[in-house]
């Protein structure tokens, strides 16, 4: 009898874990698509990714392979009413590094491709539209204090006026163009550089106003940055792919630059 009840309850213990078995085939396929679904979530091309770097940079000490990283400075909103939220990680790399020795001419090619926000690595492919130093960054972050009739403001690296009182504008020769906000400010991108032709305003129809955080709504290519020029800004082949290059000896892009990187 004791055999009995032994071999019945081990039949029914089988018939459980199988059954859990069978239910856990059910479901993977599921929660891996959702995986997949939200690894895989669209940033709309044309999206700005305001980002202070960590790492700093040189031609002298930088090795291809290096891991970059930087951190969204301000919440970056996006057209179907979500949001990348400020504190999120952008990961990239050192692609390579040139630094001859018989030349003037020095070289760092880097790219980033993946973003790390609310617990999702999310693969991505940026240009880059704007770089400042340190200094820059550090000034645009510092609002001016002025007679009790005029308003608290910060002038954007690149010229724009960012006003932290009465209606927090912003504003480019005296035309409105934006709005400050928490940790930075909200405005349409305008076409920058010699004419426009180095950095586009709208892309792909991307008119939804830009998380710019201390940039101006049409900062293009560098500041407080002498001797750094961007020779390369990815958005050609190789796509994605950012070089900087110095023609003034070592190439040095200090930790704490600001950038903006555009989504492509």
């Amino acid at each position: 009898m004791k055999h009995q009840e032994l071999r019945r309850v081990s039949a029914v213990s089988g018939l459980i874990v199988g059954a859990v078995v069978f239910a856990g085939l059910l479901t993977f396929p599921i929660a891996q698509a959702q995986d997949k679904t939200a690894d895989a979530a669209a940033i709309p091309a044309g999206t700005i990714l305001p980002v202070r770097l960590n790492n700093s940079l040189s031609s002298s000490k930088s090795q291809p392979g290096q891991i970059i990283t930087a951190r969204i400075m301000q919440d970056v909103p996006l057209a179907n009413g979500g949001k990348i939220r400020e504190g999120s990680k952008v990961i990239g790399h050192v692609v390579k590094v040139s630094s001859p020795a018989d030349a003037k001419t020095e070289q760092i090619s880097l790219q980033f491709d993946k973003l790390i926000s609310s617990g999702r690595a999310i693969p991505i492919r940026t240009t880059l539209r704007a770089v400042a130093g340190f200094v820059e960054v550090m000034e645009a972050e510092t609002p001016t204090g002025g007679p009790v009739s005029m308003p608290i403001a910060a002038t954007q690296v690149g010229g724009d006026t960012a006003y932290t009182s009465r209606g927090d504008v912003v504003t480019r020769n005296g035309a409105d163009v934006g709005k400050s906000v928490k940790d930075g400010v909200l405005v349409q991108v305008g076409a920058g550089g010699r004419q426009g032709r180095d950095c586009r305003g709208a892309i792909d129809g991307n008119t939804s106003p830009a998380a710019m955080w201390v940039f101006s709504s049409d900062a293009c290519g560098t500041y407080g940055l002498s001797s750094i020029r961007i020779a390369h800004a990815g958005k050609t082949e190789p796509l994605g792919v950012i070089v900087l290059t110095s023609e003034k000896g070592q190439l040095k892009l200090p930790g704490d630059a600001g950038m903006l990187l555009r989504v492509q």
